[in-house]
């Protein structure tokens, strides 16, 4: 019924898989679970023991090809009809995480089904900070709220059918913050898609650095796909904001207020107390600086 695809890369799957498993067997679904390491430059030992577990494939790609393609890759190689794509890095919130899943294929008509991510209420490090407040405060979010705009998914906590994520997965260079051209593309297609209470704890936190250097390759993201015409430019936040500015003719005169404020903003990512609307009008004046670039 289910092909469970778990991509990885530099991480432990044991722990996941292990839940996962322990689910199976309670909910007694058709299933296969397929682990394919991504080209580990510090491959886990432990992932070795992956094949010891029921209907469980592991896979190592010698070459890095980005998470787009590897998921692209996993689906065409998956054998059932509905993918369940989860993230290394978490674990399913409760021990019916399968049965929600197998129950809402059951009772509904949809093609895609989120369960929402949640995060874990001890405060990491504050090295960490940033990653984790970002995460509880922009997607961690309650059905209701996901249903606001419900094409607007995460990948790391998503069942769709197989034949579906082959078309809309269009973009498979290896680019960073491509689920909004996933969230994108479904729209385009008129998918149906239905959000439900099932979420999986997203446990792997990214240092401050190293998260703001990934926000912002996802803007660079954004802007590329648009050139493209692989992206609406309504679809995220920023860009609606950008259009606003730019309506108004203010987008430069926002950034030259912002750039007096940088590096007190920078200070403050790193902070204890890391303020995520100053995140907003960084990212969103990283999106002016690209667009300006562009001449878009």
């Amino acid at each position: 019924m289910i092909s469970i695809l778990i991509p990885t890369y530099n991480y432990n799957v044991v722990p996941l898989v292990k839940a996962l498993q322990g689910q199976i067997h309670l909910s007694q679904i058709n299933y296969e679970i397929k682990v394919y390491d991504d080209g580990s430059t510090d491959l886990p030992e432990e992932n070795e023991k992956l094949p010891a577990f029921q209907n469980t494939i592991y896979k190592k790609l010698e070459k890095n090809i980005g998470r787009t393609a590897i998921r692209n890759l996993m689906a065409t190689e998956a054998k059932y009809e509905w993918l369940l794509f989860l993230d290394a890095d978490v674990l399913p919130d409760t021990i019916e995480f399968l049965e929600h899943y197998t129950n809402a294929i059951k009772n509904n008509d949809y093609d895609v089904v989120s369960g929402g991510i949640i995060y874990d209420e001890i405060k990491p490090s504050q090295k960490q900070l940033l990653r984790w407040h970002y995460g509880r405060e922009r997607e961690a979010k309650s059905v209701d709220e996901r249903n606001i705009e419900p094409y607007f998914i995460f990948s790391s906590n998503l069942l769709i059918k197989k034949q579906l994520f082959l078309e809309a997965n269009t973009v498979l260079e290896n680019y960073y913050g491509l689920d909004n051209s996933l969230s994108n593309q479904l729209k385009k297609m008129n998918a149906k898609v239905l959000h439900i209470d099932n979420p999986v704890v997203h446990f792997g936190l990214e240092e401050n650095e190293e998260f703001i250097k990934k926000a912002l390759k996802a803007v660079e993201t954004t802007v590329i796909l648009e050139n493209k015409g692989l992206m609406d430019t309504n679809m995220r936040p920023l860009q609606k904001s950008y259009s606003k500015l730019k309506k108004l003719h203010l987008q430069h005169v926002f950034s030259a207020i912002i750039s007096k404020f940088k590096k007190d903003m920078e200070r403050n990512f790193m902070s204890e107390k890391p303020n995520l609307f100053w995140f907003d009008l960084y990212r969103l004046d990283y999106y002016i600086q690209l667009k300006k670039k562009h001449n878009a």
